[in-house]
């Protein structure tokens, strides 16, 4: 298929769920060949959604989709499914294929290289780090040489290197990709268009250009829309007081009422549903527990990987209430290993006060129980709370009414972090760990949460990729995993 021509279309595709509200409601959009796509919108919009029916993972309730004759669809998912965590990195490879690939070493040796990964081949997944992963998520798709590459939040978890990397791979891809992101400086250096799925329409919009465009043009819209309402405002309410000028006349004069307000009805249907901008989460205060103080973690020593080896390293770290310390290091140096020590106390070189509750962000949501329903989920860590102050709490967490009997595991991962962070609302802790806290949370709730962390009174430990984000909250101390 040659360049520019269209090798995926929608038309008038509607899906939802059962018989739930539409996830997606008569969307059209087109795709051409060698073009680089990003896919927006607010969590749980409905973009996996789209990328499952692409692949054909979904089926619409109604439209078509049309995918060019021998047009080939890989995806690399946000998360690496539980099932595959026993796998070896041969196994995982192996599993994109239909059929059994024989000389298959030479080419995860080549792919591992794209992705700057060293991994041996009979390593289990589930030892992998998070950032490891993701880059082996990323590989899996690339592997299968696809003619359309989607690609599912895929700077989560990966360093700075790691998303330089992905960035130069995506410059330089000459095949067509579709990504779906909330980061828009990683977003901006390689899309020429965009998809935005709107949460309250359920449909697409396309526009041409990087992200930062599509703010310029949605702002210059949205004031068009404004200025045509607020003419046709003062044109209905200037013919409201004519027609009931003219009622009160009486005789041959009421029909005249009758046809000024019907022109009026026909002026209120004009007016234009301005765009609604998505909505943020509401500013909120994570509780810090009252009953405790003095010193709350102490870390003597620790483990970290060099050279694919454990060794153990000696530090001088103490956290008191209010004291933050940020964790840095490579993928895979042991961040998350360390993480999970402390928050299941048991780490060697570390002690943790007495009766300190942990309030544990996982970067793959392992601390929620995929099997609860999200009020489940709530009442099991807000014991003092009423059933409306638990609803009012998730409200400001976008976790509407609808939501609240749907199970975790059916959440989109952005929806998953939204519940994660109430909960830890709810749990009032006195010592925070939070691993990658921003992996798939829309951007524009980022400032709100760092506002919320940055103000909490509480020890916290945090390990997080995106400078900008650290840069909003106070670091008192930093511990460095990447071994010399």
């Amino acid at each position: 298929m040659n360049q520019g021509e269209t090798i995926l279309r929608f038309n008038k595709v509607f899906f939802a769920h059962g018989n739930n509200k539409p996830t997606i409601d008569e969307i059209n959009f087109s795709i051409k060949q060698g073009s680089k796509i990003t896919l927006m919108g607010q969590n749980g919009a409905g973009k996996s959604t789209i990328f499952n029916l692409i692949t054909g993972v979904l089926k619409p309730s109604s439209g078509v989709i049309n995918i060019g004759i021998g047009i080939t669809v890989a995806m690399a998912k946000q998360v690496i499914s539980r099932d595959s965590f026993h796998l070896t990195v041969r196994e995982f490879f192996q599993n994109c294929f239909k059929d059994k690939i024989y000389d298959i070493d030479p080419k995860i040796d080549k792919v591992l290289e794209v992705v700057n990964l060293v991994a041996d081949k009979d390593k289990v997944i589930k030892s992998f780090s998070g950032g490891q992963q993701a880059r082996l998520l990323l590989a899996s798709a690339i592997i299968q040489n696809p003619d359309l590459l989607l690609l599912d939040e895929p700077t989560n978890n990966l360093d700075k290197d790691g998303i330089a990397h992905l960035t130069k791979f995506l410059i330089d891809y000459q095949k067509t990709c579709i990504v779906i992101s909330h980061d828009a400086n990683f977003l901006n250096a390689f899309t020429q268009g965009v998809l935005y799925l709107d949460v309250f329409t359920r449909k697409i919009e396309q526009y041409v250009g990087n992200y930062f465009d599509l703010l310029v043009e949605i702002s210059a819209r949205i004031e068009r829309e404004n200025r045509k309402n607020a003419q046709l405002a003062k044109r209905i309410q200037e013919n409201k007081e004519k027609s009931n000028f003219f009622a009160n006349k009486g005789g041959k004069m009421r029909l005249v009422a009758k046809k000024m307000r019907k022109k009026v009805e026909e002026m209120e249907e004009a007016k234009v549903n301005v765009r609604k901008e998505d909505k943020t989460i509401r500013f909120f205060v994570i509780p810090f527990q009252k009953d405790i103080g003095g010193e709350i973690l102490s870390i003597t020593s620790f483990s970290a990987v060099k050279n694919h080896k454990q060794v153990q390293c000696k530090t001088n770290i103490s956290l008191r209430r209010g004291e933050r310390l940020l964790l840095t290091g490579n993928n895979g140096s042991g961040k998350t290993t360390l993480l999970e020590s402390l928050a299941s106390k048991e780490a060697k070189g570390a002690k943790i006060a007495p009766n300190v509750r942990i309030g544990y962000y996982r970067q793959d949501f392992s601390t929620l129980d995929f099997n609860d329903t999200v009020y489940q989920s709530f009442s099991s860590v807000a014991e003092d709370l009423s059933e409306g102050e638990i609803r009012s709490l998730a409200a400001g967490f976008l976790i509407t009414n609808d939501l609240m009997y749907a199970k975790i595991g059916s959440l989109s991962e952005g929806q998953k972090g939204l519940v994660s962070f109430a909960r830890l609302v709810m749990q009032k802790p006195g010592l925070l760990i939070l691993d990658e806290p921003t992996n798939h949370i829309n951007f524009r709730h980022l400032p709100i949460i760092a506002s919320a962390l940055n103000k909490y009174d509480g020890a916290m430990i945090l390990v997080s990729h995106i400078p900008e984000f650290i840069q909003q909250i106070r670091i008192d101390k930093t511990l460095s995993l990447t071994v010399d």
